[in-house]
């Protein structure tokens, strides 16, 4: 959240996580670790591609 990537990330007492990229934006619910990572992956994904169709 501090690179502006997400709008909100909140872990919830259960494990899950709960996810929004914008504030406009769905709520999405993660089942746990592996899914953030999931998540993180896709937004590292994202800002590579962007970045290399810039250069």
């Amino acid at each position: 959240m501090r690179q502006q990537l997400l709008h909100a990330a909140v872990l919830a007492p259960n494990g899950q996580w709960l996810v929004q990229d914008r504030a406009e934006s769905p709520v999405r619910v993660l089942t746990g670790p592996a899914a953030m990572v999931d998540l993180a992956a896709q937004i590292q994904h994202r800002i590579r591609t962007t970045r290399n169709r810039t250069r």
